[in-house]
């Protein structure tokens, strides 16, 4: 790229818009120059740097009240601008002014509301207009084919994408019949009065078959099944065993009491840790996989990992960054192996604060293979053997770096997960949910250490890397979640105070509405993203934070690992400044489409989970918590599940009930039931919208007799003196 070019282009449009032959003229270029010209006005239209107006000029967008950046859409039809460029800022987009636009694609919109005033809904944003796409995020739907009497339409998967889109009638060899999953690709479209028009371009099976679910999800997110020939026989022809000239290298490690702790199902195992103490305090190794050794730059293999840029965990499958020959087999820290390692050596003192880092090359063989659910156990038993006594001193240490972290300000963010367990058609069977219990927190927190270390050090040397930032919140988005928290009868202070905030998760710590009080306050909070500039990390209160930990599974440590072989003197090859603008925005996007993809893989093996439930009949009885009261029924999170859903008002048969605004409740004229947020509730399943993604459940049975006496059912008991009786227990 002619950087040169790149500024004169940026500093002739800052005093005037001109078009691409004015521009060409104004910065005397010669017409061997012109496509140069033209490729650098194209990317800097993408980038956000320029943007098109009247009459096919350029100009810079801040002075035309122009924005770039993707769209993120809600579930509403209305849009969010995010990621825009030049610290321009995210807008809200009604639906009415999406235009043509869909979820994802890099657009350019136009503020419409006075600069500084945030538009009506929109959480605090300014409100803009879409005026041109500059670039799809996908030309193709997944949908289920449908027919009316005149002609065939497909409904997208995707509940954000509200238009049908027309299709011819299928022909062989797409013979797609109706209620098939098929793929779409769009046509031109021109307006979004217009429903769009498309052809089938795959056949993905029956809704409703086995499999055809996450294919669907795998084509929606253009996530890839299989690696190319080409880049599978690279990884296959790296040997295996590792060369005595490598070994000499290298600091030799395999001495050491070395374990892995991962997953029960994880077959790539990138981390491994040792722990000592001494009466000076400790020393702390963690080990990671040495993938940049196998994983040259600019190779096949690292342009195929670059592409997919993450590993993606379905609920029924992994898509793995690398191939198997890499991420299960000579990467993976399998225990009795000798296996390379790139080590982060910390020293710290009794009191677990930092003393100094050193970062080398080394060669490990890893001792035990532990589960988290075995890391577990031996934790809640008094030491038993050598490998119980590591494990201990361990979790010593990390529990010491966590009571740490939190004391200098990090947010309580851990969430557990669901892990859904299906059949060998595909089918769930169970659905178990994963605590961050201690056995996660312990290998937690050494990673923390290690990718600090890292980032810290490469920041000191002025190394170009890619760091992982999370900025701070707007504060409009704070005092809008403060409401909520008031809503839920927590009382709640300037939230723009750290302290104030780790005070008001700590309330609700256990609660029944912790889960949606803290996806409330994720959803205040700015995505974390990957940038070249050591940002800061607002969630964990690090002024250094990047990733280091995962290369067999995330680009970005890869990167990482590549620039900390360059501030050792390692290699002369690493990613450039120029560059690393490029990987952190490719990362940031492969990032959110993985992340996308999990969460619906796993929300799609719920819905079938519950609505065998419906088909069977069972009406099996689910704990929930009342989270939101609206005129139409409320809302309830079912905590143990991590699944939210709809009681209609129409399904509430026991009793009229009357809705209290003021308070946010129901209110049955009858038995004087309550119904308000944050009650505690039965529920049964009723009905499951896979299209809409969407549970509705009504209120189970209740036996009047089992109700205390005068107390009408589902009546919470006062917050303080139920949390006085738990101080005093």
């Amino acid at each position: 790229m002619n950087l040169d070019l790149r500024s004169a282009i940026l500093r002739t449009l800052a005093d005037e818009p001109l078009d691409k032959v004015a521009l060409s003229k104004k910065l005397n270029l010669p017409p061997a120059k012109r496509n140069e010209l033209r490729d650098l006005l194209r990317d800097l239209e993408r980038e956000g740097r320029i943007a098109t107006i009247r009459n096919g000029q350029f100009c810079i967008p801040k002075e035309a009240d122009l924005v770039t950046g993707s769209m993120l859409f809600l579930t509403s039809g209305a849009a969010k601008l995010i990621n825009t460029a030049d610290g321009q800022p995210e807008l809200f987009i009604t639906a009415e002014n999406t235009s043509t636009a869909m979820h994802g694609d890099r657009v350019v919109a136009r503020i419409i509301v006075e600069r500084g005033r945030p538009a009506p809904g929109s959480g605090g944003k300014q409100e803009g207009r879409v005026i041109r796409v500059l670039e799809r995020a996908s030309e193709t739907i997944v949908g289920t084919l449908q027919k009316s009497p005149s002609f065939h339409y497909v409904v997208g998967d995707d509940p954000r994408f509200v238009h049908h889109i027309y299709v011819p009638a299928p022909t062989p060899p797409l013979n797609a019949k109706l209620g098939d999953k098929v793929v779409v690709r769009l046509l031109e479209w021109k307006s979004r009065h217009l429903n769009p028009e498309g052809v089938i371009t795959e056949v993905l099976g029956a809704a409703g078959a086995p499999g055809v679910d996450m294919l669907s999800i795998i084509r929606k997110h253009r996530l890839p099944l299989v690696f190319p020939n080409d880049v599978i026989h690279e990884a296959e022809d790296i040997p295996p065993e590792i060369p005595q000239k490598e070994l000499s290298r290298r600091e030799d490690l395999r001495r050491k009491f070395i374990f892995t702790i991962d997953p029960d199902d994880a077959r790539d195992f990138d981390d491994a840790i040792h722990v000592e103490e001494s009466a000076k305090g400790w020393t702390v190794g963690i080990h990671i996989a040495d993938v940049s050794h196998y994983v040259r730059p600019k190779t096949l293999l690292d342009r195929e990992a670059y592409s997919r840029g993450n590993s993606v965990y379905l609920a029924d499958r992994v898509i793995p960054m690398l191939p198997e020959a890499l991420s299960n087999g000579i990467c993976s820290l399998r225990p009795d192996e000798d296996r390379l390692t790139f080590s982060v050596f910390v020293e710290l003192n009794r009191v677990g604060k930092f003393v100094s880092a050193r970062f080398a090359k080394t060669v490990i063989r890893s001792v035990k293979r532990l589960t988290y659910k075995q890391a577990f156990a031996i934790l809640r038993q008094p030491p038993a053997d050598d490998l119980g006594q590591r494990v201990h001193t361990a979790w010593k240490l990390a529990s010491i770096l966590r009571k740490r972290r939190f004391e200098n300000g990090s947010l309580d963010l851990d969430f557990p997960e669901i892990k859904v367990w299906l059949d060998e058609t595909g089918k769930p069977t169970r659905l178990e949910k994963i605590d961050n219990d201690i056995s996660h927190q312990l290998i937690e927190e050494f990673m923390l250490l290690a990718n600090e270390c890292v980032a810290r050090e490469l920041k000191h040397a002025r190394q170009p890397t890619v760091y992982r930032v999370h900025e701070k919140p707007d504060p409009e988005r704070l005092n809008e979640y403060r409401e909520l928290i008031l809503v839920h009868g927590f009382q709640a202070g300037d939230l723009g105070h750290r302290a104030e905030l780790q005070r008001i998760l700590a309330s609700f710590k256990g609660t029944g509405e912790e889960y949606a009080l803290k996806i409330g306050l994720l959803k205040s909070l700015k995505r974390a993203k990957y940038h070249p500039d050591p940002l800061g990390h607002y969630g964990l209160n690090k002024i250094d934070y990047t990733h280091f930990t995962s290369p067999i599974r995330r680009y970005a440590d890869l990167v990482v690992h590549r620039s900390l072989e360059r501030r050792l003197g390692l290699t002369k090859l690493s990613p450039q400044p120029g560059e690393i603008s490029a990987i952190a925005e490719h990362i940031s996007v492969t990032e959110r489409i993985a992340a996308d993809a999990e969460k619906e893989s796993v929300r799609m093996k719920k819905l079938e989970y519950f609505q065998i439930q419906v088909n069977a009949r069972k009406g099996e009885v689910f704990k929930a918590i009342i989270t939101e009261v609206r005129n139409f029924g409320f809302f309830v999170e079912l905590p143990d599940y991590l699944l939210s859903g709809l009681v209609h008002i129409s399904v509430m048969d026991d009793d009229f009930y009357l809705h209290d605004a003021p308070k946010a409740r129901f209110v049955g004229r009858r038995t004087r039931r309550t119904f308000r947020a944050g009650d505690p509730i039965d529920v049964i399943v009723c009905r499951v919208d896979v299209f809409k993604q969407q549970v509705d459940f009504r209120p189970a049975p209740i036996e009047s007799k089992d109700s205390p006496k005068g107390q009408p059912p589902n009546r919470r008991p006062d917050r303080k003196s139920s949390r006085s009786s738990r101080r005093k227990g």
